[in-house]
């Protein structure tokens, strides 16, 4: 198992699933709104961020969930993080197994070639950026985030604490 991965994944799933319990009490309006500088609305954002999250695994082992491959969007939350779940889930079935580092993989209809390291690095990178996304449009309400940071996650999850 590649467990150094596993807290990697374990935090980005974490923290998209905070993000989406902190906006449960908007209103479907709210949940439409952007910002200047983000993806979109904020169901756009989440429809972004958990799709791609279930692409680039599929990228790495070659299936993935039907609603990912026919890019199925949704408006609710529970759906969402239905989906945030059953992705993590498969992260981990993925990095129960050793991972061919030097595999290409080919993207694009074949006018990119990368490896999977790229594709991990990039699944982190852009769920972060996108999150941080719809933080800024709650800020912009008025509302206080969520602290999805790592650090958060190890103080919520026993991964971290203070040493005394």
């Amino acid at each position: 198992m590649n467990e150094a991965l596993l807290d990697a994944f374990h935090h980005n799933s974490w923290a998209t699933r905070q993000l989406l319990a902190a906006c449960r009490g908007l209103s479907m309006e709210q949940l439409a709104s952007s910002a200047t500088g983000s993806y979109g609305s904020i169901l756009d954002t989440f429809n972004h961020i958990i799709g791609a999250d279930a692409w680039y695994l599929s990228l790495l082992s070659g299936s993935g969930p039907e609603w990912a491959r026919k890019r199925e969007k949704s408006a609710d939350l529970d759906q969402l993080e239905a989906r945030v779940e059953e992705t993590a889930q498969n992260w981990e079935r993925f990095l129960a197994e050793p991972i061919n580092t030097e595999r290409v993989l080919i993207l694009d209809e074949g006018k990119y070639e990368t490896y999977p390291g790229v594709i991990i690095a990039q699944a982190f990178h852009h769920g972060s950026a996108h999150r941080e996304q719809i933080c800024a449009i709650l800020t912009g309400f008025g509302l206080e985030p969520p602290d999805v940071q790592a650090w958060a996650y190890a103080d919520a999850t026993g991964r971290g604490r203070d040493a005394m």
